[in-house]
């Protein structure tokens, strides 16, 4: 059989999808594949997984903040919009939320503040004061912050004024009604502002609130601090009575045990002080966006996906804390996609503060380390295995002779994102999927390749226990296969690709089935 294109490849993967899009796609109810015969049930994507907005959606530095509006709790993502495909960020802000019993059925409100000039804006902050909502505004690429309000957590914003605050506001309403703001950019900065939340008390500004890395971009070296490491994003909250500065590091110095060999900005990390404006002290990273963490044979460890910048914030909903967090895909940092993990957080008798996943010795917290990076999300039980779940759901990505990605897709008809780039030896790891009490006993899979392939699926681990083996045709937009056992239960799963030299494939989705 002749070898095909990427085009022709991308034609077979897409080519069909046209004619499947349905009227309501909001409902993302789709029969994608024939399955046999008509007697067959229409299948589901997934959705709200991680990334937990659609796939088509591209909104990273996102602060989530926990709102009651008219009587409904709900929370509000607020952060930049990755729309210039060439750049960071993009000329306008919009506003999701999910209501706080299902953190996967996210809504769009729409735009909340446009470009006043045109011109990019990079990461916002917004917080409620009274029946008032306010959003700060990182116009022209940082360089004029200024702060708008509503009456409505989800905009249109209005009224904006000069802000004295910096690159990457975050702002925090103390219990007593004090409000303080945090910023910087290889330098950390905090002050306390009046009530118009826009200007500074006098005497409140404190430089350098934190260490910062060492940069190519500053000059300044006399507050380099490579525990700290302050790099951007500050995110300020209250916790157990803490102030807690949650903020990007870049770490400067190698990490074999996540394949750090000198700078990275991947880690979300957080310090906390008994006061607003002094006082920190490093208490650990809590999320690192680079995948799977799997052994390199050294004795160190390896990252399985492509890390980049990262920005964030913290939420409690319905008693559990998550980290707002977000991914790379594509092949640059111009396509971020929102992301969110469940955290845990506890204190010691000493007043430590702990943030990640906790290791405890006879019920005292002793120990904190970042939290692994999933696919699940808000799906905390796992995503349902007889869905159908996007390639663009993988949290792993290694192997190969060359660097596979999700590709970014940005029309609202996208339901899924391929991965493309796929060569021999590639695996595509998802964590985690629930299979049920049943058995699941078939696996279908939707890719197409430059020429004849197969596909491995490992269960739990990368090279764990081979469950099922797929044969597709250069040509063929779909393969199916039996297990070799039937699967229960919560299980990370991972498609390994066996490709010919020199062939290409993409993968699009896949789903199991228990007959």
């Amino acid at each position: 059989m002749k070898s095909l294109t990427k085009q022709e490849m991308r034609n077979i993967i897409d080519g069909k999808r046209t004619s499947e899009r349905i009227p309501n796609l909001c409902s993302f109810w789709i029969n994608p594949t024939p399955f046999g015969n008509d007697e067959e049930k229409m299948k589901e994507f997934i959705k709200g997984a991680n990334p937990y907005l659609p796939l088509w959606e591209h909104v990273p530095d996102g602060e989530p903040r926990v709102l009651d509006y008219n009587g409904e709790k709900r929370v509000y993502l607020y952060g930049s919009h990755d729309t210039e495909k060439t750049a960071y960020c993009g000329t306008d802000y919009v506003v999701w939320s999910a209501p706080v019993t299902d953190l996967t059925d996210w809504k769009c409100h729409g735009v909340c503040y446009d470009s006043p000039d045109g011109n990019r804006m990079y990461a916002p902050d917004a917080i409620q004061r009274g029946d008032t909502f306010y959003l700060y505004a990182a116009e022209n690429k940082n360089s004029r912050l200024t702060v708008a309000k509503s009456k409505h957590p989800a905009g249109p914003f209005t009224d904006a004024v000069r802000a004295e605050i910096g690159c990457d506001p975050g702002v925090l309403i103390d219990d007593d009604g004090r409000i303080y703001g945090y910023w910087g950019f290889c330098g950390c900065y905090g002050a306390e502002f009046h009530a118009d939340m826009a200007t500074i008390k006098e005497g409140t500004l404190r430089r350098h609130l934190i260490g910062h890395c060492e940069s190519p971009w500053t000059n300044e070296t006399e507050h380099v601090d490579h525990t700290f490491g302050f790099y951007e994003a500050a995110s300020p909250r209250k916790i157990m009575g803490k102030y807690v500065l949650l903020y990007s590091r870049n770490t400067n110095q190698p990490l074999p045990e996540y394949g750090i060999e000198g700078d990275c900005n991947g880690f979300l990390s957080y310090a906390y002080s008994d006061h607003p404006l002094e006082g920190y002290q490093f208490g650990g990273d809590i999320i690192l966006n680079g995948g799977e963490i799997i052994p390199d044979g050294k004795g160190g460890g390896k990252m399985t996906y492509r890390w980049g910048n990262n920005h964030g914030g913290l939420a409690e909903i319905n008693g559990q804390w998550y980290i707002f967090y977000h991914r790379q895909t594509g092949k640059n940092e111009y396509a971020r996609q929102a992301m969110m993990e469940p955290v845990d957080i506890a204190m010691d008798k000493n007043g430590r503060l702990f943030i990640g996943k906790i290791t405890y010795r006879e019920g005292e917290p002793i120990a904190c380390s970042p939290v692994e990076m999933t696919s699940q999300g808000p799906h905390i039980n796992g995503l349902d295995a007889c869905k159908i779940i996007s390639a663009g759901y993988a949290c792993h990505l290694s192997g190969g002779a060359k660097e596979a990605y999700i590709a970014p897709v940005y029309e609202k008809e996208e339901i899924s994102a391929p991965i493309r780039e796929i060569t021999d030896g590639v695996t595509a790891g998802f964590r985690y999927l629930q299979f049920g009490l049943q058995p699941v006993r078939k696996v279908t899979v939707k890719a197409c390749a430059s020429s004849d392939i197969r596909i491995r699926v490992h269960l739990d681990d990368y090279k764990g226990k081979i469950i099922g083996e797929l044969a597709l045709n250069a040509g063929e937009r779909e393969a199916q296969a039996l297990l070799s056992c039937g699967v229960i239960g919560k299980h990370a799963v991972y498609f390994e690709f066996l490709c010919p030299e020199g062939t290409e494939a993409e993968f699009d989705w896949f789903t199991f089935d228990r007959d």
